[in-house]
């Protein structure tokens, strides 16, 4: 299970150049090999490229995504209120696309940030709405509903 994680992860790493230089990736990449690693330990051992390890994979990615997207939106909001180097919004929306856009609205009401500009709050919404449909359409192509 933890070689199948890692894998994937590293995989996404390889493929999409921005996540090269996302430190956010990165703390995201360590959470969900290292729960894998947990579970795989203490409770069970699941075949590397099975289902249950499938779903499991999708359960932490999701976790991890929306914790770590919280996160940079903390730092973010920090960094500007320091007058610091702050974390570009390609990253931001890097992170958002990976599943993370829910952390996303949670971290903009949470913390009051970029939630006044127009340009990102649009590109947000549309990856939002773009996620969307495509669970809905893995859903129905599953008749699941």
């Amino acid at each position: 299970m933890v070689i199948t994680f890692s894998t994937i992860l590293i995989l996404f790493l390889a493929l999409i150049k921005p996540l090269q230089r996302n430190g956010f990736y990165i703390l995201h990449c360590a959470m969900v090999i290292l729960s894998a690693y947990y579970i795989e330990t203490h409770y069970f051992t699941a075949r590397a490229f099975g289902y249950k390890t499938f779903l499991l994979f999708l359960v932490f990615q999701f976790i991890s995504i929306n914790l770590v997207t919280i996160l940079a939106y903390w730092h973010d909001k920090k960094a500007a209120i320091k007058g610091a180097w702050r974390t570009p919004e390609a990253q931001l929306h890097t992170l958002e696309l990976l599943g993370g856009w829910i952390g996303a609205f949670i971290g903009q009401k949470l913390f009051h940030h970029k939630t006044k500009k127009r340009s990102y709050q649009a590109v947000f919404w549309l990856m939002a709405i773009f996620q969307v449909f495509i669970i809905w359409w893995i859903l129905k192509f599953l008749k699941i509903i």
